[in-house]
């Protein structure tokens, strides 16, 4: 149905590397990200922090619909998303994405609330993806 871009650069190697990111729609703009940003306080973002957000915005998105579906028309939802990056042998894994959410929704019962925030989480598109296959092309200058 679509398709979004996204693209790295990176400029030197290990934790001496900076890198940026940019998106067509030019909401990430040669924002950094290095070592730095993804370990330590220097001003970026890194990889965790913007899976964090797609999943909260995702999650977030397919609860509203699941609600006006559901002829809900009123209310608020606030979703925080807390991806764990942990240290797996030599390498890294992201291990969890905790969602936390802060719901009002007018008159619905607590048991449809629970129904519709699980389908929610299971059926969103960036939960589906921590799940996904994933697949590589590359070329070598």
């Amino acid at each position: 149905m679509t398709t979004r871009t996204a693209t790295a650069r990176y400029q030197g190697f290990g934790k001496e590397g900076k890198g940026q990111l940019d998106t067509p729609s030019g909401v990430l703009d040669a924002t950094p990200y290095s070592y730095n940003t993804r370990f330590g306080d220097e001003k970026g973002t890194n990889p965790e922090e913007l899976i964090a957000a797609a999943h909260a915005g995702c999650f977030t998105m397919a609860l509203s619909f699941a609600l006006a579906r559901a002829g809900f028309s009123e209310g608020s939802l606030e979703t925080t998303a807390a991806v764990k990056l942990e240290q797996q042998g030599d390498g890294f894994a992201v291990t969890r994405s905790d969602l936390t959410l802060k719901a009002e929704v007018p008159g619905i019962s607590p048991e449809q609330f629970d129904e519709l925030a699980a389908g929610a989480k299971a059926n969103c598109p960036i939960s589906k993806l921590l799940k996904a296959e994933i697949t590589l092309s590359h070329t070598l200058a």
